[in-house]
């Protein structure tokens, strides 16, 4: 999932604004959220509702997202659009794109042509950020098992969180513009009520899992507790203590406690969204700040794109896994983060040439056009009718 800096210079930090002070528990958070999400796809017994650390990246991203545009309003009295979807693309463009035009290559390899034509037709309603749309038309039921789930599969919550973050930014702009930036926490707070309600009410329902409608309100709850972020210091250490121990709890029931079979994201996502906010407003430095939660959190981003499909092409093409074989992939994907992080992810996001306007736009056109050119070409040179054995038939753990 994605995620936006959590520091900032303490010259900036004396500015006005929110505070956006250091904040290692967020990078914490987020370490959680996705070992939760990667064990629960690795099959690991016991971990079945970790599908709950999407709630928790929609929480983390309203908040942080919200926040940097909350301290540009109040420093600058406007936002740019432009530069905020600006740092979007540099953000989330280079490793999605990385991993799509793998995927989608990987596919044909190693699961054939058939199998590869619907990767790539999937492929392309994620490089255009719409799987969600996608896999809800197609009648996927993300928590039931599938004969062949997509290895794309887990694109739809990108989908869900750039599809808000062309609307979230853009109402910003017009209260500004309209005088009514005062309005905005009460806009919102009605939105995220309309949200909930329209995720309860259609629970149970595909497009309850995926619609940008049923899950708004998640990202909302992040949001709501920016806009009182500067409130935040002002709770008493033990109060925030026990916020902190309240919400890790909260977490961790709900994903030892879920299942395949628990109505989501309906109100049963109250638990995770609820937890998420409560360890922000309290902040679990002491719970979740030490350095190997916060490193992990680093990475978080790309492990949750590489692991999916590593584990499911992987079952694709040997067959069912061994406990052995899902850590050793796990493993893998591991790994793969760390290089995307490392040459990908980390030199395009600090770029000062690409924070160019102009030379943003190219860099976002190039990245989107990539896996769509990549998709069409394959598909294009796929024999018609024609289908061939995976290369790999045998687990070789």
């Amino acid at each position: 999932m994605t995620e936006t800096t959590t520091e900032v210079r303490p010259a900036e930090t004396r500015s006005a604004g929110p505070s956006l002070r250091f904040r290692p528990d967020i990078e914490g958070l987020r370490a959680v959220a996705v070992t939760a999400v990667v064990l629960c796809h690795a099959g690991v017994p016991g971990l079945g509702g970790g599908y709950i650390g999407v709630d928790v990246f929609f929480v983390i991203s309203g908040f942080l997202i919200t926040s940097l545009m909350m301290r540009e309003v109040a420093e600058t009295g406007d936002l740019s659009l432009l530069r905020f979807w600006g740092r979007r693309a540099r953000r989330i463009l280079p490793a999605s794109t990385v991993v799509l035009v793998t995927v989608v290559l990987a596919g044909y390899h190693w699961l054939g042509f058939l199998r590869g034509d619907e990767i790539a037709d999937d492929g392309r309603w994620a490089a255009l950020f719409a799987s969600n749309f996608n896999f809800a038309a197609q009648g996927v039921d993300y928590l039931q098992s599938q004969s062949a789930p997509s290895p794309l599969q887990h694109f739809w919550s990108l989908a869900v969180e750039e599809q808000f973050y062309l609307v979230w930014p853009a109402l910003v702009v017009l209260l500004i513009w309209l005088g009514l930036r005062h309005a905005t926490a009460l806009l919102l707070g009605l939105a995220v009520a309309a949200s909930l309600a329209c995720s309860i009410g259609q629970t149970g329902t595909t497009w309850s899992y995926f619609s940008p409608a049923t899950r708004a309100w998640e990202l909302g709850a992040g949001c709501l507790l920016a806009l009182v972020a500067d409130r935040l210091d002002r709770i008493p250490a033990a109060v925030s203590t026990a916020l902190a121990g309240a919400g890790l709890g909260g977490v961790v029931v709900a994903a030892l406690s879920f299942d395949d079979s628990t109505p989501m994201p309906g109100y049963a996502a109250a638990l995770p969204v609820v937890a998420t906010v409560l360890l922000l407003a309290g902040r679990g430095d002491a719970l979740l700040g030490i350095a190997p939660l916060r490193w992990l959190g680093r990475i978080s981003y790309s492990l949750y794109l590489w692991h999916w499909p590593v584990l499911i092409i992987a079952e694709q093409a040997y067959g069912p896994l061994s406990a052995r074989t899902r850590l050793a992939l796990v493993l893998l994907s591991v790994a793969l983060s760390i290089l995307t992080y490392a040459f990908v992810e980390t030199p395009i996001r600090h770029s000062r040439r690409l924070q160019r306007p102009v030379l943003t736009v190219a860099m976002a056109v190039l990245l989107i056009a990539a896996p769509l050119l990549v998709a069409e070409w394959r598909t294009s040179t796929s024999p018609s009718g024609v289908e061939y054995q995976p290369r790999l038939s045998y687990a070789p753990f």
